[in-house]
């Protein structure tokens, strides 16, 4: 029996966007042909406006100077990545207001669209691949977008993904034009679902945990609460989140009281690293 996968709406926001949340939907039997699919990076979301980058919340990223030399002045979204299973090498050099040039030199600019008003995805991702392309810089790169033929070789395909360290898939309407804030014409595809919630108490640990964190008593949007007690590490214990942050957890299902089925951290949302760490 096929596992359960789940579909994300998905959300464009720039730095003059409003702030949105993502929904949750379950996948259903979408046309896929009607869609454009890519490999879902997992880094820090930024926007480059032809000038300069800055976090979906309009925080200013500090690259050194030669990063961003010679991109096109264009209005980009994408995500500055580190490769698979990368995440935390990300998060501690874009998140840094002093640009080290060894750490950013791991880094790169994966772009997922050239947003503007005409044109529909399908066109725009080719005026990005055409633009990065002639730019002939390293540090930027165009997602690649594919037509799959069925939900059979979409499946197949997000094996192939996660089984090479992948997030999992984005599928995008071809038609879809650009929409401020929340659209449907956007999905996210992985293997589980992943919510957020918000730290309300730590609790301590026992055993070999004596004098660390235990859990997180954590409190979704929903207003369902229940404790997230693996998927830390030591440091992490000994360092966990503060209370009012939002993590955010992998989870398989809900149990029939409608608690987060095999719950696991994953890590402090990015935006709440943003708001710690990013000086404006």
């Amino acid at each position: 029996m096929r596992k359960l996968w789940c579909v994300f709406y998905c959300c464009f926001v720039s730095s003059v966007f409003a702030n949105e949340v993502q929904l949750a939907n379950v996948y259903q039997n979408e046309h896929v042909t009607d869609y454009l699919v890519s490999e879902k990076y997992d880094g820090i979301r930024a926007i480059w406006d032809g000038k300069k980058l800055t976090t979906r919340n309009g925080h200013p990223i500090y690259p050194p100077v030669w990063f961003t030399e010679g991109w096109p002045n264009q209005w980009f979204d994408g995500e500055l990545w580190a490769g698979r299973q990368q995440f935390n090498v990300v998060q501690n050099t874009v998140l840094s207001t002093e640009p080290d040039d060894s750490k950013w030199s791991k880094i790169t600019y994966m772009v997922f669209d050239a947003p503007n008003k005409r044109d529909p995805f399908a066109i725009r991702a080719i005026h990005y691949t055409s633009l990065i392309g002639s730019s002939n810089s390293k540090t930027i790169q165009p997602i690649t977008q594919i037509t799959l033929s069925d939900e059979e070789t979409l499946f197949k395909y997000l094996d192939s993904v996660t089984a090479s360290g992948g997030e999992g898939l984005m599928l995008h309407r071809k038609d879809a034009m650009h929409h401020d804030g929340r659209t449907s014409a956007l999905l996210k595809l992985k293997r589980f679902q992943d919510g957020e919630a918000k730290v309300l108490q730590h609790l301590p640990g026992k055993g070999k945990y004596q004098g660390m964190m235990g859990a997180l008593l954590v409190e979704t949007v929903e207003g369902t609460i229940f404790r997230l007690g693996t998927g830390f590490s030591d440091s992490e214990r000994r360092n966990p989140p503060t209370i009012g942050q939002y993590v955010t957890f992998r989870y398989q299902g809900l149990t029939k009281s409608g608690l987060p089925r095999f719950a696991s951290f994953i890590r402090i949302r990015a935006d709440d690293f943003e708001l710690r760490e990013i000086a404006p």
